[in-house]
Parts: C-alpha cells; sequence; structure tokens
C-alpha cells in the first residue's frame, strides 16, 4: 500500500519570513499539528505545535504578559523551523513509512513529488487508523 493512499492530503503550508503570530492563529484555529514551509512551491521545512510552544513565552495571552512576551510573536519561521525534514515521496510503501518513523525521532512525514511540492502529510496516526480499519474488514468479513 503507498503513503498516498493514506497519508492527508489537507495540509497547510507557511513561508519562510511568515510570523510566529501567523502560525499561532492559524495552529488556534484549526486542528492541525504540523504546517509545511515552502519557498517557490518547494518543501523546505516543517513546523510543528510543540516548536511554537517552545518559542514563545507562556504569558502570552495572560494578565501578566509583557511587551517583551508579545515580541516573541514578531520572529519569523525560518528562526524554529526544522529544515530539509525528513520526508517520503507519494510512491513509498507504508512500510517504508514505518522505517522511517522507527528509526528518526519524529511525529509526521511529509510527502512530496519529484519537483519537492509538498502533496500531503502522513502521520503515525494515519498508519494506526489504516491498520485498525484492515483488521477490522478481516475480523468482520461480510456475508
Amino acid at each position: 500500500m503507498a503513503v498516498d493512499t493514506i497519508m492527508s492530503r489537507n495540509i497547510v503550508t507557511v513561508e519562510m519570513d511568515d510570523s510566529l503570530k501567523v502560525v499561532k492563529e492559524i495552529f488556534d484555529n484549526t486542528r492541525f499539528h504540523h504546517l509545511l514551509v515552502v519557498e517557490s512551491d518547494k518543501l523546505i521545512g516543517i513546523v510543528s505545535d510543540r516548536d511554537l510552544l517552545k518559542s514563545l513565552s507562556p504569558r502570552i495571552g495572560t494578565s501578566s504578559e509583557t511587551a517583551q512576551d508579545i515580541s516573541s510573536l514578531n520572529k519569523k519561521v525560518h528562526q524554529i523551523m526544522t529544515r530539509n525534514p525528513i520526508s517520503l515521496t507519494s510512491g513509498a510503501g507504508i512500510f517504508d513509512a514505518i522505517t522511517t518513523f522507527n528509526h528518526n525521532n519524529i511525529s509526521c512525514l511529509p510527502v512530496i513529488n519529484e519537483q519537492q511540492q509538498p502533496l500531503g502529510i502522513l502521520s503515525w496516526r494515519d498508519i494506526l487508523k489504516t491498520i485498525e480499519q484492515n483488521w477490522e474488514a478481516r475480523s468482520n468479513p461480510r456475508s
């Protein structure tokens, strides 16, 4: 089974010079945990919600926030992104993805085409969901 059959095709991209305020707004208003960073439509990095949390003051949005806390929102994506993220091409198999997850400390894999353009994103949850669905289909065959 190829990863492009189970990946999420609904992706959000940001650019290197977008502010962390933009990234925060996306994470606050969507259920995404990873944003792909593109330049000229090519994948160059990735930003996770954890990367953002590590980069911002925990006092943002509280009564004790200061001007310095708020200024952390002016940082740019390129300051916190993971560059050259590990990725797979759309034709890679699910076992290629499992091996990649097992050998690297990552929680998602961008799926790209030959031109390095993002097509989707694959998480370990996508794999588990597929295994569960296949297991249920085999355990409950239709008569």
